[in-house]
């Protein structure tokens, strides 16, 4: 076997047989999957084959709607292959007010997206299920389009669509080795060799393995996962019908209908990792021994709800592992710095479901160079170089395991394989009182306890919960204490780039929306896009030298904003550096934040001295010190960049000179309240591949005139229509409650758009919330309504910015 291919997958599981099927469908059909052994012989053939739509993701709910829809008819409609979807519904047990607050946030989302979801009181369920006692449940989930599927079947039905549009399939090919070389992939097979333009890296738990071939080390790391079936139960036998997948998150486990018995699927606490070192090549259909002592109290929490299961025998045990990622979502999408090589993988037990919508994003993505909606949650690229240790991966997978049924509230924080990444401030801000979060690895304050007596390191963790939280008030105090003179924040988590070399100028301005810096010490707002116009990267851009730039960008997004970088650079005449770890960012914010700025950095501080988006080069105390005028708050402030070694130095110095101006500390909440008030938009959430600047009410950071740069065609194409919908605020009636993220928004009873990211502001007393809405209904003074937590809340269009919107605190006028 010598052969030549467009695209080679490497895994013929249910995820690469996705891919290649998808791949084939857009029309292309130069496409060969490599299987080390057999069709879904790795973890896809012990699968329980669940498939629900359920889900705390707009964009994966409809990636998981894509899947069931596939199974539920036109799979088999397009291949003639039935995958054996059994549509019997699923219902997901609340037994607690926390849990439903989550239903309705969930239901809200699934209609918006046309998902049927309804949610129901302890009798419906009880007819639903009549092998169970429901004595202690207020309300369910009820999902009649969900179901399972036969995992080979539809592995095999996969493959088949892939063969009828010119795929191909080759077993027993195990991969040796990856070279790039020439433009393409020469990939070295136990069966021969196949040169192939692209890789897809979908070899499941063998995923890690594989891209150690090609020089990278994806944070995936086997757990071992077990279920059971009974044997045949008469009760089960004369229902005459199918039951409904039964989950009970409280005891954390799963049940289906298996013919005439139950299949019983526990995820259970302190999971246990498996082969971490590596896979055993010839690992292929086989399961580990039954370990029952180690699910036994989920099953006796079983055998309390369906009485019947405590009598029923065990026939069988499925006892193996899959891949785990750190975050339980899989990985998806272009490798940074790979040419040519993406994966699709550690799908954390879940790839039967996810495999068809995963499948479809990822085939779009290779062709067409973006998927059809935004990612940004299963994106490769949201994990950088911190998250590829295996001590880190291994303990935050188990954490993900032991939490698959915990209640995903908003603003969580966990605690698994932290702290990883700390700047020289973490222990100092920690005994004033700091409650951490983690962000690509980087511990940052999230909030500071109030009346902490600075003796150790803060006790205070965030309450989790839908509704309004233990830290409001703290928040509020936070951002009070701004407002009427000045605070401080570590925020050395930036992700921060230098670009340079005789083509910067040239190369950044291709990428960038705005107009670069004219100036030196000038600094720009501006988005990179993609060529449909969708924004991937928002950053700013501070020009330093003719052909030397300073770029910075959120902490989240710093491979993702590098990766773009990088993947557009030309061969030669442009060098790229990260110097995220190389220095330290504390942000100052205030009326008070110029003259505290001015009492220890050796230059003029003034308007004139340093302009609003500006920069100067300067020292702070004996510290070497970037000095850039900007505010995401809303206050006059500064963003004060010091090598990493002085960060320590310069707080001291500000906690010193601010002792007379009421200077304190404030965290990222604080920042999320204030920001909203100002309406300025946060990538990932505001800002996605899925909008335009225009869209997003950034149109003045575009300059289209004489300028060509990537996704301009389509921007001017825009200017030129018009946008239908437009990134709106909405001052929200709510009370305990307020919109964070996925609500949808309604116009007389009809879902109209969904609400981006929200918060109570604290400065105007006011919940609010921004959201996409059809430009007909973003006129101020619009009625409309939001859904929060199964409340239908009044809210109202408003002009922005509603702090401030002369912008004269900003500037410190």
């Amino acid at each position: 076997m010598d052969r030549r291919a467009k695209i080679a997958v490497i895994g013929g599981g249910v995820a690469g047989c996705s891919v290649a099927y998808h791949l084939t469908r857009l029309g292309c059909p130069e496409v060969v999957v490599l299987e080390s052994d057999d069709l879904a012989s790795g973890s896809t053939w012990h699968a329980a084959g669940l498939c629900t739509q359920y889900s705390a993701s707009w964009n994966v709910m409809k990636l998981l709607r894509t899947s069931v829809q596939l199974y539920d008819g036109e799979l088999e409609s397009d291949t003639g292959a039935d995958v054996g979807y059994h549509r019997c519904g699923s219902l997901r047990l609340a037994a607690t007010p926390e849990r439903v607050d989550e239903l309705h946030a969930r239901q809200a989302m699934a209609h918006a997206l046309g998902i049927p979801f309804e949610i129901v009181g302890p009798d419906r369920i009880a007819e639903l299920w009549p092998l169970a006692c429901f004595d202690d449940v207020l309300a369910a989930a009820w999902l009649p389009t969900d179901g399972w599927v036969d995992p080979a079947r539809l592995t095999h039905a996969y493959a088949t669509g892939a063969g009828q549009r010119g795929g191909d399939v080759l077993r027993r090919s195990r991969v040796r080795s990856l070279q790039r070389a020439g433009g393409s992939w020469t990939i070295e097979t136990t069966a021969g060799t196949v040169v192939a333009d692209v890789v897809v890296n979908a070899a499941g738990m063998w995923a890690r393995q594989v891209g150690q071939l090609a020089g990278v080390d994806h944070p995936i790391s086997p757990l071992l996962h077990q279920y059971l079936t009974t044997a045949p139960m008469p009760e089960v036998q004369a229902l005459g019908r199918e039951l409904p997948v039964l989950r009970d998150p409280a005891a954390s486990y799963y049940v289906r209908q298996d013919q005439g018995s139950l299949l019983v699927g526990p995820f259970e606490r302190r999971p246990r990792s498996w082969s971490l070192d590596g896979v055993s090549d010839d690992f292929h259909g086989r399961l580990l021994d039954p370990d029952l002592e180690q699910i036994q109290d989920v099953l006796a929490a079983v055998a309390e709800r369906v009485p019947a299961f405590a009598e029923a025998g065990v026939r069988t045990v499925v006892h193996g592992p899959d891949g785990y990622t750190p975050d339980g979502r899989c990985l998806m999408g272009p490798v940074p710095g790979v040419t040519g090589y993406h994966v699709l993988a550690g799908f954390s037990i879940f790839g039967i479901v996810f495999s068809a919508g995963a499948g479809k994003y990822l085939a779009e993505w290779i062709l067409s160079g973006q998927p059809s909606d935004s990612m940004w949650e299963l994106d490769v690229r949201r994990f950088g170089e911190y998250a590829s240790g295996i001590p880190y991966t291994e303990a935050r997978a188990k954490e993900s395991y032991e939490r698959e049924y915990a209640v995903h509230y908003p603003h969580e924080e966990l605690e698994a394989g932290r702290p990883l990444k700390t700047d020289p401030l973490y222990d100092r801000l920690g005994a004033r009182g700091a409650v951490w979060g983690a962000r690509f690895g980087w511990e940052r304050p999230l909030w500071f306890a109030v009346g902490h007596d600075g003796a150790g390191p803060s006790v205070d963790r965030d309450e989790r919960t839908f509704r309004r939280a233990q830290w409001h008030s703290a928040v509020g105090n936070e951002c009070r204490a701004i407002a009427a003179g000045v605070g401080v924040l570590d925020q050395t988590s930036f992700g921060k780039y230098l670009v340079s070399g005789p083509g910067a100028a040239v190369f950044l301005d291709q990428l960038s929306a705005n107009r670069l810096p004219p100036t030196n010490e000038r600094i720009v707002l501006t988005q990179f896009c993609n060529p449909r116009g969708g924004i991937e990267c928002d950053l700013t851009v501070t020009r330093l030298a003719a052909d030397h730039f300073y770029v910075v960008s959120a902490a989240a997004t710093e491979t993702h904003d590098l990766a773009w970088i990088i993947d557009h650079a030309p061969p030669s005449g442009v060098d790229i550096a990260n110097v995220t770890a190389e220095l330290g960012v504390l942000t100052i914010a205030g009326p008070r934040s110029r003259a505290l700025l001015q009492r220890i950095a050796a230059c003029d501080c003034s308007d004139r001295g340093i302009p609003f988006f500006s920069a100067v080069e300067t020292r702070i105390g004996t510290s070497p010190a970037r000095v850039m005028r900007l505010s995401y708050v809303g206050e006059m402030g500064y963003e004060l960049h010091v090598p990493a070694e002085y960060l320590r130095y310069v707080y001291d110095l500000l906690d010193d000179a601010g002792s007379d101006l009421a200077l304190i500390d404030f965290g990222y909440r604080a920042l999320e309240s204030m920001r909203i008030e100002k309406c300025y938009r946060l990538w990932g959430s505001d800002l996605t591949s899925d909008y335009t600047p225009f869209e997003a009410g950034l149109a003045r950071f575009v300059k289209l005139r004489g300028r060509s740069f990537i996704g301009s065609d389509a921007l001017a194409a825009q200017a030129e229509t018009g946008v239908r919908r437009r990134l709106c605020c909405l001052d929200v009636d709510a009370t305990d409650a307020d919109a964070h993220g996925y609500e949808p928004v309604s116009r007389d009873n009809t879902v109209i758009g969904y609400v981006t990211s929200g918060a109570f502001g604290h400065r105007v007393q006011r919940s609010l919330a921004l959201a996409y809405l059809p430009v007909e209904a973003a006129e101020p003074g619009t009625t409309l309504d939001v859904a929060i937590l199964g409340s239908s809340r009044l809210a109202t269009v408003v002009a922005e910015p509603v702090y401030d919107p002369a912008g004269e605190r900003l500037l410190g006028k």
